[in-house]
């Protein structure tokens, strides 16, 4: 994986430095997530503003939105998914893919997965996972790492939310997943009926009706559908 920073939930104040985690605490408030109130996250109230200020912080401009401190409605769908059936992940190894917040992993530890990890490209999202771990008394392992080349190291169950919004990115995002499940994971993601999602390739699971962040989404509520990809 290169340079990877790998940094574990459970000493996050100690390893994380940090100002990252600082950064989080303050610009977001702990609470349950809507629809799987189970998990406590730290939320922001406005992504706009948040966004705003996350580039002052950074001193950069056209940075990605700050997917970590919202719920989104892939992940939410997955981790209800995997808090209402946790036989998919109890016992197993299990990466959250693209993890933002955490939420998915967070909900997998809960559910009794034997170890997990959370991948994630930006800092914040790092740094927010650990803290949201810490906050629900689990393990996560958080790594700032770009593991797309790989097939999941190993890991039996590879969860993922909402990763098919971009073409470039479901370009990326479908071989490996292919990979993972051809070594013999399994292989879920949530998906609100991106355009990018090949369809063909999974078998729907679960459909739910995920109450979304009225500035993140066209609609309040959106139908998100769990799939498994097919071997």
């Amino acid at each position: 994986m290169g340079n990877d920073t790998v940094l574990r939930a459970g000493t996050a104040d100690r390893q994380l430095g940090s100002a990252d985690a600082e950064f989080v605490r303050a610009h977001t408030r702990p609470g349950p997530v809507p629809f799987v109130p189970e998990v406590r996250l730290h939320m922001a109230q406005d992504a706009i503003a948040l966004w705003e200020v996350t580039e002052r912080e950074r001193g950069e401009i056209g940075l990605p939105p700050p997917f970590w401190a919202f719920p989104w409605a892939g992940g939410v769908a997955v981790a209800r998914h995997v808090l209402d059936r946790p036989e998919l992940v109890a016992g197993r190894s299990v990466l959250d893919l693209a993890a933002g917040s955490g939420l998915v992993g967070v909900a997998a530890a809960l559910s009794g997965a034997s170890q997990v990890r959370a991948a994630e490209i930006d800092a914040y999202a790092v740094a927010a996972i650990a803290v949201n771990a810490a906050a629900n008394g689990v393990s996560v392992t958080a790594e700032l790492a770009d593991v797309l080349d790989g097939d999941g190291d190993g890991c039996q169950v590879v969860l993922a939310g909402d990763v098919f919004y971009e073409r470039a990115m479901a370009a990326r995002f479908l071989p490996f997943l292919e990979r993972a499940a051809a070594r013999g994971a399994t292989v879920v993601v949530g998906d609100p009926g991106r355009a990018y999602l090949p369809r063909e390739r999974f078998t729907a699971l679960a459909e739910y009706a995920v109450p979304v962040a009225a500035d993140l989404e066209d609609a309040a509520v959106k139908a998100t559908t769990v799939w498994a990809l097919r071997n």
